[in-house]
């Protein structure tokens, strides 16, 4: 049992020696569960820097850096709107860090009106204890309430980062997130330096795409396209292949209904919105998503991944077998598997995953590799 460097609540930190794994039988054989840490407070995202060290967000507000047993709270995080499902959300480590040291948040930030997905970056100090010069690279128009901001990062072959930003929550009659003036229900596409990498006639600069509703899993796929995962209402949870300037629907056409059993916009289909890669009905509430290389599974490779927030299972989707719904899908669940939040390939080939319910970090892998 360990303690945070800084004054904060305990959290205890587990080698994965000595330590209680579970074993799970899968399409690919017999994997092992295996703790990694423990006693997060609202865990929302796990990156990996090149040292072995790990950086987890949570979404109060906290910024971690887990280490060789350790774990230190980072100060100079950004202020941010912890109220409902805002708060600190995404970590993005890019590819430079061991040249940059960058590391890039985003986070609901308090704005005029409520509040916005927002996304910026700051250099992780030579000591690891601190984020220094963090800058504010983009936000969103200010809305009320505390649903739906999206806000995955993703970094693109040519060092560009993708945003995902919510609809925040106006639900099927409102339009915003068909409106490519306007950040909600979009992705955004930056540069580098905060200014927009993408530039369409009548959108508002920086938005790659609109219609979506609330994504919280994105990732690249093997040809460096755009995937990503998000919530539908009761049904209708997709994953889309993103492309420049398309539409996906939202809130006009959908797999799902509303909440209260109505309908959502004008069905399942409409001429220029895009149909979803695959869907889920009923409801999954998927988080976290990474297209898995098959270093260690290569059973698996370029397969699908995505965690489950209102169910208790790894979703594991197989681009390559056709489904009613689009993908074939495996469920891989187990007692650590309750509210994932987010999934990660670590650099040796494993699956790292954020379990909400757990307070904790696990590692899926063969068990004869672990």
């Amino acid at each position: 049992m360990l303690t945070l460097a800084a004054p904060v609540s305990a959290l205890a930190l587990l080698a994965g020696q000595g330590f209680a794994q579970t074993t799970v039988d899968t399409s690919a054989g017999v994997m092992q569960i295996t703790p990694v840490a423990r006693g997060f407070e609202e865990p929302w995202a796990v990156g990996f820097l090149p040292d072995g060290g790990l950086i987890v967000t949570e979404l109060a507000g906290r910024l971690l850096r887990v280490e060789a047993g350790e774990a230190t709270e980072i100060t100079g995080a950004p202020e941010v709107f912890a109220q409902g499902q805002g708060g600190l959300l995404d970590v993005m480590i890019p590819r430079d860090f061991a040249q940059t040291r960058e590391i890039w948040l985003s986070y609901a930030a308090p704005v005029a009106g409520g509040a916005a997905t927002a996304v910026g970056k700051g250099r992780l100090s030579d000591d690891g204890t601190a984020l220094e010069g963090f800058e504010q690279l983009y936000v969103g128009d200010g809305t009320s309430g505390g649903r739906h901001f999206g806000s995955r990062i993703v970094e693109a072959q040519d060092g560009t980062v993708f945003i995902t930003a919510g609809d925040r929550g106006t639900g099927p009659g409102g339009m915003e997130a068909q409106d490519p003036a306007r950040v909600e229900g979009s992705v955004i596409h930056l540069n580098r330096d905060g200014t927009p990498a993408t530039s369409i006639d009548g959108w508002r600069p920086g938005i790659y795409s609109i219609g979506h509703r609330n994504a919280q899993g994105a990732t690249l796929g093997p040809d460096g396209a755009l995937w990503l995962v998000e919530h539908g209402a009761r049904g209708g949870d997709e994953v889309n292949r993103v492309m420049m300037g398309r539409n996906y629907g939202w809130p006009v056409i959908s797999y799902g209904v509303n909440y209260n059993g109505a309908s959502i916009g004008e069905g399942q289909a409409q001429d220029g919105m895009e149909q979803p890669a695959h869907y889920w009905d009923p409801s999954i509430a998927p988080s976290g998503m990474m297209v898995y290389s098959g270093a260690l599974v290569p059973e698996w490779e370029g397969d699908i991944f995505t965690g489950s927030l209102n169910t208790s299972f790894l979703s594991r989707l197989d681009p390559d077998t056709a489904a009613a719904t689009g993908f074939a899908e495996e469920r891989i669940e187990a007692e650590e598997t309750g509210r994932v939040r987010d999934v990660r390939e670590a650099p040796d080939g494993s699956i790292w995953f954020v379990s909400v319910l757990e307070g904790a970090i696990f590692r899926l892998a063969p068990a004869e590799e672990s």
